[in-house]
């Protein structure tokens, strides 16, 4: 690592010059900088806003699962089996889909060796159990914080092998230059909590900046974690399968998913006024019986993310929240503290009255019941100022996990920008149906694959400095110049974020149609026309980030919803995560609307992924056949000479 200034108009700017810099301490970018040290490239920088922000280290569930290959018992598994599932769920890259099933046993083994501890049986077994999309008991779990464990054994880690972590600092802005008729990473442009900028040369950018966290106003990422995906995007960035998202209900004042035990202890459902006042329980009237109802909202436990596949199931609860919340302009809320109007164990279907009898949970209240289950699920809340025992817990249908991002091959490695590695949530490696936990497993792999390729192909300068540096001061001039329209904005940079939030919530959520997409598209173009041409204030130095991001968010936000008009447009229907309203579909409940009606999934699209790219001044968007499944001989005398040859790198 290399310090000096780069002389500019603006006076000198602090330059750092690295081989490698991650931006983004999750969990992925945390393990992509311990395993280049591992691999030999020890001049490795983290970037970040905070080692404490981030989804990563914030968030959980209320068992946050871990996917990886079975490792107990006798029932039989194998990579290519893997794989097979994860392909099954469509919309995957088959050669994907076999490097995160192979590289599964790898990435989990680290963590046990770091100390994430993950549970095993008397025998060194490390026991699991099946989650959704889930053909086997893959799955572990270490509790709600399964990612937060995780990410504090790899800070240890990072502190241990003294790997340079600069914190309060913001990217915003990536420099990309042309090389051999193509394009690669050249550095980054970053803002401090001060408004001071900083400008970084990088030969490779680990890019781990998580998932669209800003982008929607009824979300349950956290809210120090907006995410930077605009960042790769205004910088050229292919991506893949962006409208492909995950949905499900959570609370708001304090955003956590309302899984698993948090249903199945069966809470009363409340709907209020904008006041809070004018209380009544809305479930019951789209059921046929109480009991009916209480089966619906037991389900939602374990089918937690909104599914149209299931909406005259438990995905039937997430859409009347949403109709509350949206379309009646309404709160909900769940109440802990008494049990829903004439509930009976008798009434609950077989799988509920069972479950909840073998757990010894039949106690006179949600609470009560929840305690018996679950008691950490009730101090979670409490460690976070909400009393369940006294008061209600407003929730929504928020947005949780984008399956799509950014376009990298097997090695993770942008498929249109060399030398830049979306490792992560950013990256789009998923499908249409991932199983709950391969989230976590694709970024460790990712970290792993992107940092083993750089040690092999990347390890030395492969640029001059010139050409880096060059790129490096054109970026600068960019942030520079956006920076002048915003000293003189009438704009506040918090009425843009509000803005666009609740444009993607309205219509770029789990409930899409091509009327209200087109009309999204076209604000959407508009609020970006307007941000770029006349910026958005910064009250005071430090809200230099906020503005800046507000910047990329806003640019992530257009690209999102003209890639979700072009998936609509195209006949896809509703699938994954995500409801598609038509006039000619098929009526969703009897009690609701005509206006109701869905779109039925033309499932040949799963044979497909969705790649866009803003290229020759619009964007282009493409369904292209997926690769399929590799059919690998594995003969250990080929494949050994392949290895030693380094040709697996090719």
């Amino acid at each position: 690592m290399r310090e000096r200034i780069l002389d500019s108009e603006n006076g000198g700017v602090p330059l750092t010059e690295i081989n490698t810099l991650v931006i983004g301490s999750g969990a992925a970018g945390l393990n992509a900088a311990v395993q280049l040290h591992r691999q030999g490239v020890e001049d490795v920088l983290i970037l970040t806003e905070g080692l404490n922000k981030g989804t990563s280290i914030n968030t959980g569930s209320d068992k946050q699962t871990y996917y990886k290959l079975s490792l107990c018992g006798d029932e039989s598994d194998s990579p290519k089996s893997m794989a097979r599932d994860f392909f099954n769920g469509g919309g995957m890259h088959g050669d994907l889909a076999l490097v995160e099933a192979s590289g599964s046993v790898r990435a989990f083994s680290h963590l046990v060796q770091l100390g994430v501890p993950f549970p095993q049986d008397a025998f060194g077994q490390f026991i699991g159990y099946k989650t959704d999309h889930d053909p086997r008991r893959r799955a572990t779990s270490v509790g709600p914080y399964t990612s937060r464990e995780m990410c504090l054994a790899l800070i240890r880690e990072v502190k241990r092998m003294q790997i340079p972590v600069r914190e309060n600092l913001t990217v915003v802005e990536l420099a990309v230059a042309g090389e051999d008729g193509g394009r690669r990473a050249a550095g980054a442009i970053a803002v401090d909590s001060e408004g001071k900028f900083h400008a970084f040369l990088a030969d490779n950018i680990i890019f781990a900046t998580g998932g669209p966290g800003g982008l929607y106003e009824a979300s349950v990422y956290p809210s120090v974690h907006t995410g930077g995906i605009g960042l790769a995007l205004l910088a050229g960035a292919k991506a893949r399968n962006l409208p492909d998202s995950q949905y499900g209900l959570a609370s708001t004042k304090f955003r956590w998913n309302v899984s698993g035990t948090y249903m199945q202890a069966l809470p009363r459902f409340i709907s209020t006024n904008r006041e809070g006042e004018d209380r009544r329980e809305f479930l019951r009237e789209y059921c046929e019986s109480p009991g009916e109802m209480n089966s619906l909202v037991f389900l939602k436990g374990y089918q937690w993310p909104f599914d149209p596949r299931k909406i005259n199931g438990s995905s039937l609860i997430d859409l009347l929240v949403y109709l509350e919340t949206v379309e009646k302009s309404r709160r909900v809320w769940l109440d802990y503290r008494t049990d829903p109007n004439d509930l009976s164990f008798a009434q609950l279907s077989d799988e509920a009255r069972e479950y909840l009898e073998k757990s010894g949970a039949t106690q006179a209240t949600p609470l009560a019941r929840l305690q018996h289950m679950n008691p950490g699920a009730v101090e979670l809340y409490r460690e976070h100022g909400i009393d369940l025992s006294s008061e209600i817990m407003e929730i929504a249908v928020c947005g949780q996990h984008n399956n799509g991002g950014l376009a990298g091959n097997r090695w993770y490695e942008s498929e249109n920008i060399s030398h830049l590695f979306p490792v992560g949530e950013v990256n789009g490696s998923h499908g249409v149906y991932r199983p709950g936990g391969a989230a976590l497993n694709a970024g460790q792999v990712g970290g792993f694959r992107a940092a083993e390729y750089i040690a092999h192909r990347h390890a030395k300068p492969s640029a001059g400095i010139s050409l880096l540096e060059n790129a490096l001061r054109e970026s600068l001039c960019n942030v520079f110049s956006w920076r002048e329209k915003c000293r003189l904005s009438p704009h506040d940079w918090r009425q843009e974020c509000k803005e666009f939030r609740q444009r993607m919530s309205r219509a770029g959520a789990q409930i899409r149609s091509e009327k209200l997409l087109r009309q999204a598209v076209a604000e959407a173009r508009e609020q970006w026309r307007r941000l770029g041409t006349e910026g958005c204030r910064a009250e005071n130095a430090a809200e230099w980030a906020e503005v800046f991001t507000t910047r990329q968010l806003c640019y992530a936000h257009l690209v999102y919803l003209e890639a979700l008009l072009f998936f609509v447009a195209s006949g896809v229907g509703s699938r994954g995560s995500a409801l598609t309203l038509h006039e000619t579909g098929e009526p969703l409940h009897r009690l609701l609307g005509q206006n109701w009606k869905a779109k039925k999934e033309d499932e040949s699209f799963r044979e497909k992924v969705l790649e866009t790219v803003f290229a020759d001044g619009d964007f282009r968007h493409e369904w292209i056949q997926r690769r399929p499944l590799p059919e690998t001989e594995s003969w250990f005398e080929t494949d050994w000479a392949v290895y030693r040859e380094g040709r697996v790198y090719d």
